[in-house]
């Protein structure tokens, strides 16, 4: 049995499937930060509120004809905010169900949309290789174009530490790194052989490290004061859709076109589980800090699962 040893003790990791719902194909989802609600954006067009809980749909939108890359909440405001390929950005309140703005963001495909933590901005990621920042309270103004990618912009991720600046991935082989006051990337990391489709930040130690996930079906652990890679993934057979570090737990989580999920060792780096539920190629992961819970998007549907940590040693029967 593998075992990870966290704050000197040996255990093993648990894992319990909670919630699997069939679908059209998932391209995004996200966990409502204090409902037990998972968001789906499909791509036929259409976004799902599921609940966990009690097993059912709490609300679907039908966005557009195109399918929705990205679909999150806006939890302070009652909203989720979709990108799709036809371009547009569309906001609704999820109470009332009423649009709250739809308006063309970029020139291509939108692959992501992503919400400051606290301030009242979205930033979006698309095919015409930007970045833009949008102020609701301005009316979703633009107050900022990021340029410097040579290829589709894939991903966003803020600095846990810094909510000023955020990481990119993009099909262009590289990550980068920014802060929102200027339009030019302030670092880049290379070293993957084909594009990145994920990029995620994680603590361990008080120390900053950044996950990439490529098409070279690897995953890249960065060092962020460094820049510099310290580990390489290896283990998937296909392209890494999306990647993460369990919010309690020191594990990272990694999906694929391979349809696998694998968790891995975040101190090790040892592959400790490779999950396959059936549901097809795996797109998006979700959680949420204090939870214990992570969700996957797949070609055929959502599925939760619980991990958890429990002690390795066995029990003495006397």
């Amino acid at each position: 049995m593998d075992l990870i040893w966290y704050f000197g003790q040996a255990l093993t990791l648990k894992i319990e499937q909670e919630f699997t719902q069939s679908s059209e194909r998932v391209k995004s989802l996200d966990l409502h930060p204090t409902q037990p609600w998972i968001l789906t954006g499909l791509y036929s067009g259409a976004v799902c509120i599921w609940n966990y809980h009690t097993q059912t749909m709490e609300k679907s939108f039908k966005v557009t004809e195109s399918p929705v890359r990205s679909a999150k909440f806006i939890a302070r405001k009652h909203w989720i905010v979709t990108g799709s390929d036809d371009k547009f950005i569309r906001v609704y309140n999820y109470e009332t169900a009423e649009v709250v703005k739809e308006f063309e963001a970029h020139s291509d495909y939108i692959r992501g949309v992503f919400v400051h933590p606290t301030l009242p901005c979205v930033l979006s990621s698309s095919d015409d290789m930007l970045i833009k920042m949008w102020d609701w309270e301005k009316g979703w103004l633009c107050t900022q174009t990021f340029e410097g990618h040579s290829h589709y912009v894939m991903q966003v991720v803020f600095n846990p530490e810094d909510t000023r600046i955020f990481a990119s991935a993009s099909l262009d082989a590289t990550a980068k790194i920014w802060n929102l006051s200027s339009p030019a990337p302030v670092a880049t990391l290379t070293g993957h052989s084909k594009g990145l489709n994920c990029v995620d930040f994680f603590l361990r130690d008080d120390k900053l490290y950044l996950l990439s996930g490529s098409d070279d079906f690897t995953v890249k652990v960065w060092d962020y004061e460094t820049k510099s890679c310290i580990q390489t993934l290896e283990g998937h057979a296909h392209n890494v859709t999306s990647c993460c570090v369990h919010p309690q737990l020191p594990v990272i989580i990694t999906t694929s076109e391979d349809k696998t999920i694998r968790l891995w060792d975040s101190t090790t780096y040892r592959l400790e589980n490779t999950l396959d539920y059936g549901l097809g190629r795996v797109w998006a992961v979700g959680c949420k800090q204090g939870s214990s819970q992570v969700a996957f998007g797949c070609d055929n549907g959502t599925t939760m699962l619980k991990v958890v940590l429990v002690d390795a040693r066995p029990t003495s029967n006397s």
